[in-house]
């Protein structure tokens, strides 16, 4: 049995704010039920890119989280975002963290150092010390500047039990192939970073994704995921392609801008509100954005039936 749940489709949560810029709470519990209703999501990363977290104070870290975590109420397992360019702050801050409610850590390749491979390994082998929780490595370097290679990734999955998976961004999915056709632990999982590579990532090994576009889509989303888990390939890719226009609109302007403007078309979200430097999509995205997700809705309801 597996030691852990993050298989499946995540979703990268976002951090509602108001019109004056503040944490709306009212909003995120929306949300969250939105993500949790017929048990869709079956795990929520708080604090990640998406979340806007560099732009939080630790103090709204901290009530986010803990609202997360009562509103969730254990209706599926919830990872946290913790990582960044400071090893020995990062490791304090892991090792002094509340676990209460919370089942793992995603921590992503330490960024504007653009450490070696070695360093990358002690970085994280540092933390792997430091942690009572399972952590995620999170790849993606176009946000960082260096790439994870996959001989560190298998290096430190194999050293290190509570090093659990990776969420890989690198965009190539041979990459995560390179991962997981090496010989690792039995419950170590690699996650697509890329919602429009997520079936070509399960193709070569992977087991879920750490998806945006599933704030608004998580019913939708779920049922591609779990369809190209089960190597049903054919039928996950119908419905990738389907979902292929508001992915990359998404991402037309920056992330999470664009998944702000369409939760809010949806109405799943008050405000489009974002901190700077961070700045809401144009008129323009955000109208070929509505017509898009009006496009993908009634998709999905004709798939219900």
């Amino acid at each position: 049995m597996s030691k852990h749940a993050f298989r499946g489709l995540g979703v990268a949560l976002v951090t509602p704010f108001d019109g004056r810029g503040e944490v709306d709470y009212q909003s995120l519990r929306t949300l969250l039920n939105h993500l949790l209703k017929n048990q869709a999501t079956d795990f929520i990363v708080v604090h990640g890119t998406t979340g806007e977290s560099p732009c939080l104070t630790r103090e709204e870290r901290d009530q986010v989280t803990r609202f997360v975590i009562e509103e969730v109420a254990g209706r599926c397992p919830i990872m946290i975002g913790l990582g960044g360019n400071n090893t020995r702050e990062i490791g304090q801050r892991i090792a002094d963290l509340d676990t209460e409610g919370i089942q793992g850590i995603l921590s992503v390749v330490p960024y504007y150092n653009k450490p070696s491979q070695e360093g990358i390994y002690q970085h994280f082998a540092h933390l792997a010390r430091c942690s009572r929780l399972p952590i995620v490595l999170y790849n993606v370097p176009g946000r960082v500047g260096v790439n994870m290679a996959s001989d560190t990734v298998v290096r430190l999955a194999r050293d290190f039990d509570n090093i659990i998976g990776v969420k890989e961004a690198s965009g190539f999915p041979q990459q995560a192939g390179q991962i997981t056709s090496a010989e690792l632990p039995e419950d170590f999982v690699v996650l697509s970073g890329d919602d429009a590579l997520s079936v070509a990532f399960m193709q070569q090994g992977a087991q879920g994704v750490i998806s945006v576009v599933g704030n608004a889509f998580p019913q939708l989303t779920s049922e591609l995921i779990h369809l190209a888990m089960e190597q049903k390939y054919p039928e996950a890719d119908m419905i990738q392609t389907e979902m292929q226009q508001v992915n990359t609109l998404l991402f037309q302007e920056g992330n999470p801008a664009g998944i702000k403007a369409l939760l809010l078309e949806m109405g799943l979200i008050a405000s489009e509100q974002l901190r700077l430097p961070l700045v809401p999509v144009s008129e323009e995205l955000k109208a070929k954005l509505g017509q898009a997700a009006q496009s993908l809705i009634h998709y999905e309801q004709g798939r219900k039936g």
